[in-house]
């Protein structure tokens, strides 16, 4: 039921209301007797966050509802108003027919396996336990988490206040970035801020090719960098004021070094490039390899040597301020990074830069090719590691081919210092996958 971003898929099939409720029901029956709710802009969340309350109440539990607010908004507020839980109706990146629900633990960091399976054992067995007539848990308004969130902003990081800023909200919830940006001093123009959880301006996914338009307005402006978020704001991604898109591993790499001391720790996913590995390593610092998904980095974070955590897909978790993804957090950190150091396109131009190929594969047995993959890759190499799919070290590099958490989708990854070497992977990698799905 849960994927690596909680649940999520398309509305009226997999996502429907007698999920929310159903959801709502286990979480107050597995102990959660304040939940904060949240939701991004898509119409179909008001339909679930209503069934998600009524199933909380129902059961006795009481819900602080903040409305519309970004994921990381929710995260926070679950902490500052002490609630056992939270729950963000969103499909954050996904496209606007989806939608989902991720929850939260009263620390802030989203819920993990074990976790995520107790609350889907109950919606199986529906072994809820519901309240008297006159035990209905109650449900609070709260209208000012995003303004705590701004505050939290400004009081972890310095923002420089000679910023051009072009910040991107993909008609999504992350206002709280250009706000804290503008309040600041910063020069901030936005693009497609009107929330709007169709998306019309663009896709949601900040991606290169989805942010073509924000790049070229930066390009042709005298901004000193880009934010682009997703529909819920718990991505960032950047672009630097030469109108180029900057690569997630690059920006990891800049956080994980503006981050880490001598003796401490990153957490990156298995398809994180090796130049994050080495940038720390002139730091003498080290990463710490995780299964992909921010529920998992988040949770190696817990480690006190861990001192950063992120994702080149654009989550970027600092676990002194929280342990969600924060991308408004991460845009005011990448903000004071320029502030301080001066151009991001000369920052990025000094990182060593490995050939790195990344594609995915649709498929609806993605299971059985990568179970398949496994079995093959066992016989024909020597090096092979299981943490979250399959990942061969060679000679020359690595490949990994997993599953994708949230989508029918088998994800590929390769690269090496070389870039003959780095096709030659993914090309053994990609014949891999079409073997398994053979025999699917």
């Amino acid at each position: 039921m849960f994927g690596t971003s909680g649940v999520r898929g398309p509305v009226g099939d997999v996502v429907t209301a007698d999920l929310a409720l159903d959801v709502g029901r286990a979480l107050a029956t597995d102990g959660a007797e304040t939940v904060v709710v949240g939701r991004d802009a898509r119409d179909s969340g008001r339909m679930l966050s209503r069934a998600l309350i009524a199933g909380i109440t129902e059961c006795g539990s009481d819900v602080i509802d903040l409305g519309v607010e970004p994921t990381p908004t929710v995260a926070r507020t679950v902490v500052r108003e002490g609630a056992d839980a939270g729950v963000v109706v969103t499909a954050s990146h996904n496209p606007a027919p989806d939608n989902g629900l991720k929850l939260w633990t009263a620390s802030g960091r989203a819920f993990d396996d074990e976790r995520n399976e107790r609350i889907a054992g109950l919606v199986r067995e529906e072994a809820f336990e519901f309240a008297a007539h006159d035990a209905i848990g109650s449900v609070r308004r709260v209208d000012d988490a995003r303004m705590h969130h701004e505050r939290a902003l400004r009081a972890a990081v310095t923002l420089p206040d000679d910023l051009a800023v072009v910040v991107d909200l993909g008609n999504g919830v992350g206002r709280v970035t250009a706000d804290t940006l503008h309040a600041a001093g910063c020069d901030v123009e936005t693009l497609n801020a009107q929330r709007d959880g169709r998306f019309p301006g663009r896709p949601s996914e900040p991606t290169a090719e989805n942010c073509r338009t924000a790049c070229e307005l930066v390009a042709t402006t005298d901004a000193d960098l880009g934010i682009v978020h997703d529909g819920d704001a718990d991505r960032m991604m950047a672009i630097d004021e030469r109108g180029r898109f900057v690569s997630g591993d690059a920006l990891l790499a800049l956080f994980a070094r503006r981050e880490a001391g001598p003796g401490d720790r990153v957490a990156v996913p298995v398809d994180t490039s090796l130049l994050v590995a080495d940038v720390l390593d002139e730091v003498d610092a080290e990463v710490t390899y995780t299964p992909v998904g921010d529920a998992y980095v988040a949770a190696r974070t817990e480690d006190a040597t861990v001192v950063f955590g992120g994702e080149p897909s654009g989550s970027w978790i600092f676990p002194a301020q929280t342990r969600c993804p924060d991308g408004p957090l991460a845009a005011c950190t990448l903000a004071a990074v320029v502030g301080e150091e001066g151009s991001l396109a000369s920052l990025v131009d000094a990182l060593p830069t490995y050939p790195i190929r990344r594609d995915s594969i649709r498929t609806e047995s993605k299971a059985a090719v990568v179970e398949t993959v496994a079995e093959i890759t066992a016989t024909e190499f020597e090096d092979v590691s299981t943490l979250d799919g399959i990942r061969v070290e060679t000679e020359t590099g690595w490949f990994l081919v997993r599953a994708s958490g949230t989508e029918p989708l088998v994800r590929i990854t390769a690269e090496a210092r070389a870039r003959d070497d780095a096709d030659a992977l993914f090309e053994t990698a990609l014949d891999l996958v079409d073997r398994a799905r053979d025999d699917a």
